[in-house]
């Protein structure tokens, strides 16, 4: 049996905990990637990389390649640019918004070329980012513009919650205006298809009502009437199975209890509230997060994308005490959809 392509993680900032977390991950996997099941190359800055190891008294080789090499070993490291002066944990920099995007860069370079199977995302901070002159919101418009495409489609998952979303980051006065029947039909389009890449046969989605009681009749709003609901009919009818519009305070009721395979939210706190709700573990005597589980898919783009469900978390970086959980589970998700997409 042939042995999976890479998956790319890149770092993200490596001010930030992307460097533990990536570390943290690696040692978890280890025995998978020994056994060539799991194949990883790291993307972004050795010195950041390097300094995580020696804190976290890690006893692994993480050997750095070429983008030339004509192969890798199952893990390896990849210096996404040249160092500049040392990125300190938990302070903000031009130099680590660099590096950030060139690890992207690279990965989408390398997905497009066939060399990997997908890219999984350690965070960014969006002000080192634009410091470094990479006018971007986020991972999500980066990706966007790197592999030319205009749309694309964030979706959560923890456990069976996965949550695609309509629009994100917009202001909540702009969202009525993002809820078309084209951009709906296109949200549950590739929500069916990741389902589908998930190994879901017939997958069950439900679309949240943008208005409370999904209109009321029209009394407080009639976007869920005029059109989610001649938009769904429309799926339906060309071999979908979707179920909606749903009032929003029991679609994810609903959802966790396994009634749909998704649910489809018309904004960024709508989708995202429930999911970080349950994927964040908070310990009781402190307040605490004690775990984050959670993962960021991109849909719509040509190459596969997940991500941590969490930011940089300045405040802890070099701490040692970062959780590495969200960025396992990215993984995860990263191989099932890419042994997906070659089954198709």
């Amino acid at each position: 049996m042939t042995a999976a392509r890479h998956l790319a993680i890149t770092m993200g900032d490596p001010a930030g905990i992307g460097p533990e977390i990536i570390i943290k991950a690696c040692q978890r996997l280890r025995a998978r990637i020994d056994a060539g099941d799991l194949r990883l190359i790291v993307i972004g800055s050795g010195g950041a990389l390097k300094n995580a190891a020696a804190h976290l008294h890690a006893g692994i080789d993480i050997p750095e390649v070429r983008a030339d090499d004509a192969a890798w070993p199952n893990l390896c490291f990849l210096q996404a640019d040249a160092e500049g002066e040392p990125i300190r944990p938990g302070v903000l920099s031009a130099d680590g918004g660099r590096f950030a995007f060139k690890a992207v860069e690279h990965g989408v370079r390398f997905a497009q070329a066939g060399r990997i199977g997908g890219i999984v995302t350690a965070p960014l901070n969006k002000e080192a980012l634009n410091k470094a002159g990479y006018h971007y919101p986020g991972h999500t418009e980066m990706l966007a513009e790197l592999t030319g495409v205009k749309g694309s489609v964030m979706m959560l998952a923890h456990g069976n919650m996965r949550v695609s979303h309509v629009s994100t980051h917009v202001a909540l006065q702009d969202v009525p205006k993002r809820l078309t029947p084209e951009r709906l039909r296109y949200v549950i389009d590739l929500t069916d298809k990741a389902l589908r890449g998930l190994g879901l046969k017939q997958p069950k989605i439900a679309v949240a009502a943008l208005n409370p009681h999904a209109g009321e009749g029209g009394l407080f709003g009639r976007q869920d009437i005029d059109v989610s609901e001649p938009t769904i009919a429309k799926a339906n009818a060309d071999g979908l199975n979707v179920l909606g519009p749903v009032p929003g305070d029991t679609v994810f009721v609903k959802l966790r209890a396994g009634q749909y395979d998704a649910v489809i939210a018309m904004y960024h706190d709508q989708g995202h509230i429930p999911v970080k709700l349950l994927g964040f573990e908070v310990d009781p005597a402190t307040g605490r997060w004690q775990e984050l589980s959670g993962v960021n898919i991109t849909l719509g783009l040509p190459i596969i994308r997940t991500s941590v469900d969490h930011g940089t978390a300045f405040d802890i970086a070099g701490k040692g005490i970062a959780n590495e959980r969200s960025l396992i589970e990215a993984i995860e998700y990263a191989e099932r959809l890419a042994a997906g997409a070659a089954q198709a």
